[in-house]
């Protein structure tokens, strides 16, 4: 979007974009405003940037939860001994019914 490249050009820009229109931006409050192209470049570098990152959006809703996964270090036992220990206490405390 538009707003997201001139925020990370300009973080505080005080800005109003219609649309999402590069040519319908109004400056506010005495904003510098930031050349088309600049804006342009921004945004297709950000785009790019999430369209590379998609593995990491792919694998977040793969992987277990991560109290799963904690529950699963602890019962392979590879989580130290402080770990354990400290494991063992919360299931001493709070026992299954």
């Amino acid at each position: 979007m538009i707003i997201d490249a001139i925020l990370k050009i300009n973080p505080s820009a005080k800005v109003n974009v219609r649309g999402n229109d590069v040519k319908q931006i109004t400056w506010l409050e005495e904003t510098t405003p930031i050349a088309e192209a600049d804006i342009l470049a921004k945004q297709a570098e950000l785009q790019a940037d999430y369209e590379a990152k998609e593995y990491q959006r792919n694998r977040a809703s793969e992987y277990p939860s991560m109290g799963e996964q904690l529950d699963m270090i602890y019962h392979a036992g590879q989580g130290g001994d402080a770990f354990q220990a400290a494991i063992q206490a919360v299931k001493d405390k709070h026992p299954k019914g």
